[in-house]
């Protein structure tokens, strides 16, 4: 089962209604498991959020402009999903610490599938599950200016973020790779 990836270079909005069944493929022409990335805004409003607890607390997402991983995957297990989002989210944060620790000690912080940098928010992440599929997205603000929070983004940090996405791209195609691997390696007992 491979993984195949796409850095999609024109600005796409996403509002939430991106995060569905064949969307990348209906939108990119990528028909298997896959992860696209992209930069534009985030105006996720209350009734495309996926995360209840947002919900209930009336948090919608807004950031002028992100890079946005969107990722379908063709299993049916939410705990595998929510695994590899749980791997997507520490390949981010792996990047991010060896490009920013040549700077210094970088404030940078996880709690669960959420970024921080100097306390502020880079990031968000939900995987949830489809009729066919795992679904999952991650974006990183690159620019803050009006969002709801106190947030960080990749613009102040000095990263590219045409740079940035093709790096986790490759780091998280490898990454599928030794796994599937593994799981072809070893004798059943």
């Amino acid at each position: 089962m491979t993984l195949a990836t796409l850095y999609y270079g024109e600005d796409l909005a996403y509002t939430g209604s991106e995060l569905a069944p064949h969307f990348i493929f209906k939108r990119f022409k990528v028909r298997d498991n896959a992860v696209v990335a992209f930069c534009g805004p985030a105006n996720v409003s209350i009734d495309h959020m996926v995360d209840l607890e947002d919900v209930q607390n009336d948090k919608p997402i807004y950031s002028p402009r992100m890079v946005h991983f969107l990722g379908e995957f063709f299993i049916d297990s939410l705990d595998q999903g929510i695994l590899l989002q749980h791997l997507f989210v520490d390949q981010v944060y792996q990047w991010l610490w060896e490009n920013l620790s040549e700077r210094g000690n970088p404030p940078l912080s996880k709690r669960g599938n959420d970024l921080f940098y100097d306390g502020r928010k880079l990031s968000v992440s939900i995987a949830t599950r489809s009729p066919v599929s795992i679904l999952m997205h991650m974006g990183v603000n690159v620019h803050t200016d009006g969002t709801p929070v106190p947030t960080a983004g990749l613009a102040e940090l000095d990263i590219s973020p045409e740079r940035f996405a093709g790096d986790i791209l490759r780091g998280f195609s490898a990454n599928w790779d030794v796994y599937r691997r593994a799981r072809t390696k070893v004798l059943p007992r």
